[in-house]
């Protein structure tokens, strides 16, 4: 009995030992955690944006004489550029409207022109809408009082999210810049991403896997940023066509909405509004209404025709990775959600195909 009562004793021993052990390091996992986590989403926005951005970082660096730093640098510096340029020109011209509201309400000499009669004869809203047009034309003071009640849960709601929309924009431009340190040591990056998914997966899955997350994130990154461009075309054409005051601001208003995956409704709709009002129902304004919706929905074809171009997984996977990864985790699912989906439906079709070989029949049992 006393062998067994030994063999007990060792295996409690081990056993607590392991306890001990685990516990330890699950405490230092969650802390470490707990500290890396304010700075989660900040990393894995760099992350995407050096992937994005690394095949482009190589071509640079051949040109430049394989110097990474210099790539980089050059990489963050144009893409800052090209960030910023549009939101100036935008807040230049907001600055000025305000400028130019500001004035006419302090002249007084401020009015809202009558409605067009065909107004009128829209359907479901026509009368009211005129009715409520045609009261606001004869006294907008009065009109303005009565709305402004309703108007002040709206302006606090719109600040609101021009405050979510700037810190967003600030942390884009930090991942940015973190994306170019990645970027100058990417090599090594790539390395050490084979290096652990190898340890997780093994020798034969780790660089496949590695090679599909790289691909899935530029996909949908190109994707996102090219459908974004040809609907800011689209949209912009119309608006130039039918002669509608700043056009090209809203035209990159447009791109910037693209690039956040906000519908383009959210410009094309007031503009349709504020043609069928000022220059009243006609031929040309019922194409540009017909031609303004199409390309303000026009996001929605052409995602799952470019989302899965380049990647070894169909494209019915990308899409419903990226639409359900944006609805669980925002503007960052987008990313995340396809790459996800794909590696788990690029291992369970690889564990599906993993069949024992069958055995010989000349063998004998």
């Amino acid at each position: 009995m006393q062998p067994s009562f030994r063999l007990d004793g060792r295996l409690s021993r081990d056993l607590l030992d392991l306890f001990i052990r685990a516990g330890l390091i699950a405490v230092l996992v969650a802390f470490s955690f707990q500290v890396f986590r304010p700075f989660l989403e900040l990393m894995l926005w760099a992350l995407i944006l050096a992937v994005t951005l690394y095949p482009l970082q190589c071509r640079l660096r051949q040109r430049l004489g394989g110097r990474d730093g210099r790539a980089a640098t050059l990489i963050v510096l144009l893409a800052l550029a090209l960030l910023l340029v549009p939101v100036y020109l935008l807040l230049v011209s907001l600055g000025d409207s305000l400028e130019q509201l500001l004035a006419l309400l302090r002249s007084g000499d401020w009015s809202l022109p009558a409605p067009p009669d065909a107004v009128a004869g829209w359907p479901l809203v026509g009368p009211r809408l005129h009715q409520a047009w045609l009261s606001a034309s004869g006294d907008l003071t009065s009109a303005l009082q009565r709305l402004l009640p309703h108007l002040k849960g709206s302006g606090r709601a719109l600040l609101g999210a021009l405050a979510n929309v700037g810190a967003a924009f600030l942390l884009f431009v930090a991942a940015l810049i973190i994306a170019g340190i990645c970027m100058a040591y990417g090599e090594r990056g790539h390395h050490a991403a084979q290096r652990i998914a190898t340890r997780v997966s093994g020798p034969d899955r780790g660089p496949r896997i590695v090679t599909l997350c790289t691909a899935t994130i530029r996909a949908v990154a190109q994707g996102v940023i090219g459908i974004a461009f040809i609907q800011m075309l689209l949209v912009g054409v119309g608006f130039v066509a039918i002669g509608v005051p700043g056009a090209g601001i809203l035209a990159l208003v447009v791109l910037l909405l693209g690039i956040v995956q906000l519908p383009a409704t959210l410009v094309t709709l007031p503009v349709i509004a504020y043609v069928l009002g000022t220059q009243g129902v006609a031929l040309a304004t019922i194409v540009f209404t017909v031609y303004s919706l199409v390309a303000g929905l026009a996001d929605n074809v052409l995602k799952p025709l470019l989302l899965g171009r380049g990647v070894d997984v169909p494209m019915p996977v990308v899409l419903l990775g990226a639409l359900g990864g944006m609805v669980v985790q925002g503007i960052i699912g987008l990313f995340l959600g396809p790459v996800i989906l794909a590696v788990a439906y690029n291992l369970f079709w690889q564990w599906v195909d993993e069949q024992d070989a069958p055995a010989d029949p000349g063998q004998p049992d």
